[in-house]
């Protein structure tokens, strides 16, 4: 991954949290029953002016846990082949281990305490991300382990439209949906949809400083 100097004040503007996008796929709902079969991320960096940035997105590949269900309908919605030989999956935990690191390093940088995840409908994508954690083992975790920044939420007010490709048309970004439900695809778009929105807010209230008063 290439490094991004990481601004600060992004601590200050999350109350110390790093926002970080995050967007899995996944052989079913169950995050206890069902593989992992995707993840991906995208880190935010803020400039001097406040605004938010993507950065390149680190993305894996996941092989099934071993007893792993792997519902039909929902392979067939995602067009995943789980034993596709040129997957080059990885198991969970080297899958996780690559992904933190970069969180890690970060968050440190940023000078944050932790990372939040960004995603839409994200109590779906964390309840898949703890559930690997706890399987695997992980013991440095960087995310939060229930706070997150719902994009339904945000694009529901700023767009009225809860649906990801909706908002993103309604937000002014490229849709493609030949290319959805990929978690490449859907990390990169549901960044630049929630950068829009916090850059929105950013604009209308004049700019970085309108939100760094001291307490």
């Amino acid at each position: 991954m290439t490094d991004y100097p990481y601004n600060p004040a992004i601590s200050q503007r999350f109350r110390g949290f790093l926002p970080v996008v995050i967007d899995v796929e996944t052989a079913g709902f169950n995050a206890e029953t069902d593989a992992l079969l995707e993840i991906a991320a995208v880190i935010l960096t803020m400039d001097d002016e406040g605004f938010l940035h993507p950065t390149p997105c680190i993305a894996s590949h996941v092989e099934p846990f071993p007893g792993a269900n792997l519902e039909p309908k929902a392979l067939e919605f995602n067009g995943i082949d789980p034993a596709h030989p040129f997957r080059n999956a990885l198991p969970e935990k080297e899958a996780l281990t690559s992904l933190f690191a970069p969180i890690r390093k970060a968050v440190k940088e940023s000078e944050c305490n932790r990372a939040i995840l960004v995603g839409h409908n994200a109590f779906f994508d964390l309840g898949f991300l703890n559930a690997a954690v706890a399987r695997t083992g992980i013991k440095r975790n960087p995310f939060h382990p229930f706070s997150t920044f719902d994009t339904v939420s945000l694009s529901g007010l700023a767009y009225g439209q809860t649906v990801l490709a909706k908002a993103a048309k309604a937000a002014g970004l490229d849709w493609d949906n030949n290319e959805a439900h990929s978690a490449i695809y859907d990390t990169e778009r549901t960044a630049e949809l929630f950068c829009a929105i916090i850059n929105q807010w950013q604009k209308s209230i004049g700019g970085f400083s309108g939100l760094m008063r001291p307490e």
